[in-house]
């Protein structure tokens, strides 16, 4: 009989299952507490009953853990300085999704040499979000692999879904079980109703297909998760951090009965992917919501170590500590910068600020 299925399949490599990843990395107490707590705080921000913003701010993607670790014990610091204010998560992305080519990111290669050691990624992935929850700073990823969630799952804060999957209706499944509150992002050419259809789709209960912790095939059945809300990040040639595309973002969200929940990405084309412009779209948007605003409920920041960003070379011993292989990012010193000003403009402001009803 002729063949029929894998004409283009090289090889079937076993992944270790989640539940073996998991064993060999367990979720400790500390850990435990650490993503509780700021699940619970999100969720709190986002329905009008803590009066802070949170910010997810950290590498655009993790490569180097080292380096990754450092990152979050001077957030450490910073968080709890800002934290009458600000909840600060820490960005930690380990899958990158490509418009055409290069690096998927951390899980998918972590030897950054296209040698594609999942399994040796998924683990050291898994033991880089323990490390950083086990210092107390919560994390933020992007759920971009359908089945990633059930290795690291239960040690992300926040999921963000990403401009080029809010239409998916596998991530909107995903969506509607995951265990932390997810922001999606409007679309790469700015339209925001694929977002907000995302967030209606995920607050309903689903059935689809995925596996279990043991890895295999199950029927996944949800309830649906009410905590979706939008991520604006600019598209198509222009920024929406603005008072007009806000306004119009939040009346898309009334129109569809959601609660108007808006976080502003500062990095993407909200800044032209100019990491130096990063500043002024925190500064603008926070000055609105001084001047008025009660929609806008955080901030994603791309930043690093050292600012600007670098290819990857081939001889990996030349690449410069601290400074993302991906997206260019702001440094450390304005990354504070930032944050404290922010913070000094919102102090007041935010206690007696009035969030709209659903």
């Amino acid at each position: 009989m002729q063949q029929t299925e894998n004409l283009n399949v090289v090889s079937l490599d076993l992944m270790p299952s989640p539940d073996e990843v998991k064993g060999r990395h367990p979720l400790s107490e500390r850990a435990a507490t650490t993503v509780v707590n700021a699940r619970r705080a999100i969720e709190a921000i986002l329905d009008g009953r803590d009066p802070r913003l949170f910010v997810v701010v950290g590498p655009c993607s993790i490569h180097d853990p080292a380096a990754g670790m450092e990152y979050a014990r001077r957030l450490q610091d910073l968080a709890a300085e800002l934290s009458d204010t600000l909840l600060l998560v820490m960005r930690v992305y380990f899958e990158k999704p490509r418009t055409s080519l290069g690096w998927k990111g951390f899980v998918n290669d972590p030897r950054m040499d296209d040698s594609f050691r999942i399994d040796e990624g998924m683990e050291r992935g898994r033991q880089f979000l323990l490390d950083v929850n086990e210092l107390g700073v919560p994390a933020g990823t992007e759920a971009l692999d359908p089945i990633a969630p059930q290795y690291y799952g239960d040690l992300i804060a926040w999921t963000a879904i990403g401009a080029r999957t809010s239409e998916s209706q596998t991530h909107r499944e995903m969506s509607s079980g995951l265990s932390t509150p997810v922001g999606f992002k409007n679309g790469t050419d700015g339209d925001v109703d694929g977002a907000v259809n995302a967030i209606l789709s995920a607050a309903g209960p689903h059935s689809f297909l995925g596996v279990n912790g043991e890895g295999r095939s199950a029927i996944v059945r949800t309830r649906g998760n009410r905590y979706g809300h939008l991520v604006l990040r600019g598209g198509g040639g222009r920024p929406n951090f603005d008072t007009v595309s806000i306004s119009l973002a939040e009346e898309t969200l009334r129109k569809a009965k959601l609660p108007r929940n808006v976080v502003v990405d500062c990095s993407h084309a909200n800044s032209w992917k100019k990491p130096e412009l990063q500043p002024l779209v925190m500064r603008d948007v926070a000055h609105q919501i001084r001047e008025g605003n009660a929609s806008v409920v955080g901030f994603m920041v791309e930043s690093f170590l050292e600012g600007g960003n670098q290819a990857i070379p081939a001889d990996l011993s030349k690449l410069r500590y601290g400074c993302s292989v991906t997206d260019a990012c702001v440094d450390w010193d304005t990354t504070v910068k930032m944050l404290r000003r922010a913070r000094e403009v919102l102090q007041e402001t935010l206690p007696s600020r009035a969030r709209p009803a659903p």
